[in-house]
């Protein structure tokens, strides 16, 4: 996962691996887990979500990382990558030893039980998104100033109030310097 890219289309002052996505989704998924459960009252996993986060893109050591735009071009190529993903999740299963795969497979294809977790994951996955948009911006690069505007509406018509949370309570730190946290 530390070899796969992300953001290939665009220029980057910071190169991001998917390791490094993945780390700071599972982060953000279990934030946002914890903001459900204990600031507005849900049922919400905080392991369980940020476990998922972890994996998410784990199939993406064999598909490569599809830029978004690329992805949801069309529904046809939507439909199509995610029958691909499928195949790599399941040639990710089967390369672990028979006795480990019972075990991964709720990670890999999470069921019905696990919508309310992959709501937050995918939500995390589109914060860490709009934080690289402000990070890229931050240090001049331009490039990233529509994926920032499209990515902050796609959060916003998201309607969870974990997300505007998040967003109003923590985004603003992301933008500090190490020297302005206090």
């Amino acid at each position: 996962m530390k070899l796969i890219r992300r953001w290939s289309l665009m220029r980057n002052t910071h190169p991001e691996s998917i390791q490094e996505h993945s780390h700071r989704v599972a982060m953000i998924a279990h934030g946002l887990a914890v903001i459900r459960k204990q600031v507005f009252g849900g049922d919400a996993a905080p392991d369980r979500t940020a476990l998922l986060a972890l994996y998410h893109d784990a199939g993406e050591v064999i598909t490569g990382d599809l830029p978004t735009p690329i992805k949801h071009f069309n529904p046809a190529i939507k439909q199509a990558y995610k029958g691909i993903e499928k195949v790599a999740a399941e040639r990710l299963l089967h390369m672990l030893p028979e006795p480990l795969r019972e075990e991964f497979m709720p990670v890999f294809f999470p069921d019905a039980s696990d919508q309310e977790h992959m709501e937050l994951v995918r939500a995390a996955d589109k914060i860490c998104a709009y934080l690289k948009c402000l990070e890229e911006l931050s240090a001049g690069n331009t490039e990233f100033s529509k994926a920032e505007r499209a990515t902050r509406l796609a959060l916003e018509e998201m309607e969870l109030p974990e997300v505007r949370y998040f967003l109003d309570t923590f985004v603003p730190s992301f933008k500090l310097t190490l020297d302005e946290l206090d």
